[in-house]
């Protein structure tokens, strides 16, 4: 797994659109008490059940790995040029 040039701010972006995405879907309504593991592990499964990412393998489910799949799904969805790529 290849650390990305900017995993973190990648994630931040990712959580508001992944957040925002299925708030808009009507499946979820966050919290501001909500912890950012469980914000991060929801738009994961929601984003694997809407495949819209490839799951990881079973077994590799955890915190880092899911974060940084949802780092590069914001990645690929940004424009060429993007300061964060």
């Amino acid at each position: 797994m290849k650390k990305l040039k900017h995993e973190a701010e990648l994630l931040k972006e990712a959580l508001k659109q992944g957040m925002e995405y299925a708030e808009t879907r009507g499946v979820a309504e966050f919290e501001a008490t909500d912890s950012a593991a469980l914000k991060i592990e929801y738009v994961y499964r929601l984003l694997v059940h809407d495949k819209l990412i490839q799951p990881l393998a079973k077994g590799q489910e955890n915190q880092p790995k899911m974060k940084h799949k949802l780092a590069s799904w914001m990645a690929k969805k940004l424009p060429k040029g993007d300061p964060l790529l």
